[in-house]
């Protein structure tokens, strides 16, 4: 079974206490880790899988408490470097009473982004494993071309390559920068994760169908497009596998797509996926892989923050029956 490796950001959400208000309106908020990628490799490493995360933290008390939280996720820390230059990121998120977010960063930068391809190394990667990125942390900075060298390298050495794009347009200098740099990243990958809030705006085309089939291009293989509580639907060269999703009770909806694609990936791991097996696997396996992310990213939702409410697999299993 290969290892997962998640590169990006790393940070501190504070989730409100309080349901239903602005941001501006919040008086107490919850610490919680999060990140997208770090969601990815702790929902991985909390199935049992092997996950790493690749990034930089402040030497600060957030750095800290993000470290010891990750370790207990069981997520490998390894590859998470330490600097005085910048400090942990953090993220402020409003609730709706849908459980639906606003967000607001504090990163400028943050230590995240400074991690640099120097700090890559050739030699993590190697054949079955793969590498999960999503666009967060592609702004101009050393943090991008440290994206591309780990792209290049676990490509080279035989890696999966796959790709959230996790829009967050309030990062970015302006939503034309955002889409180029994700059009940029999506044909060196091999799996793309897109949800329905983003088709539109990444492609731009209104028409869904050939939206998702523009996706095909470079390097990709599979496209699996989410729809939220509706599943999710799975996408090779000429062919679509749709799922449906579960119902629960949601709590708060951060990391229900990192915890839906970290299931994903796991599963994929799990069946021993490569370069050159992907789409066999895929064509195989979909009705038992979508229908476990799907339990993943649903359950999630059942409580408060992303790593936190990572269901188990036994969890998993019985939302499955």
């Amino acid at each position: 079974m290969g290892s997962l490796f998640s590169i990006g950001e790393v940070l501190i959400d504070f989730i409100p206490l309080q349901k239903g208000k602005a941001l501006k309106d919040v008086i107490s908020f919850e610490r919680v880790p999060g990140g997208a990628p770090a969601n990815v490799a702790a929902t991985v490493a909390k199935f049992g899988g092997n996950a790493a995360l690749i990034t930089k933290l402040g030497r600060d008390s957030f750095g800290d408490f993000l470290l010891e939280q990750l370790a207990q996720a069981g997520v490998n820390t390894d590859k998470i470097l330490r600097t005085n230059e910048a400090n942990t990121g953090l993220a402020f998120v409003s609730l709706r009473e849908n459980g639906e977010r606003d967000f607001s960063f504090y990163r400028n930068p943050s230590a995240d982004l400074l991690l640099s391809d120097t700090e890559i190394e050739e030699n993590w990667f190697d054949e079955g494993d793969i590498l999960h990125f999503c666009s967060v942390d592609l702004v101009d900075s050393p943090m991008k071309q440290a994206h591309v060298k780990a792209i290049q390298s676990a490509k080279a050495r035989g890696g999966i390559i796959s790709f959230d794009p996790n829009v967050r347009l309030p990062l970015w200098n302006s939503p034309q920068e955002c889409r180029g740099t994700i059009l940029d990243f999506i044909p060196i990958s091999h799996v793309v994760k897109i949800s329905d809030e983003e088709l539109d705006f990444i492609t731009g085309i209104a028409d869904e169908k050939k939206a998702i089939e523009s996706l095909f291009t470079g390097d990709v293989k599979v496209v699996v497009f989410t729809k939220g509580s509706q599943g999710a639907e799975l996408y090779i060269q000429n062919k679509k596998y749709t799922s449906m999703g579960y119902h629960v009770k949601v709590e708060d909806t951060t990391g229900a797509g990192d915890a839906f694609i970290g299931g994903f990936l796991y599963q994929l791991l799990n069946k021993n996926t490569n370069q050159h097996n992907l789409v066999d696997v895929v064509k195989e396996h979909h009705k038992d892989i979508l229908a476990f992310a799907n339990a993943s990213g649903a359950l999630t939702t059942t409580g408060k923050g992303a790593i936190s409410s990572v269901p188990s697999k036994e969890d998993i299993f019985l939302l499955l029956g």
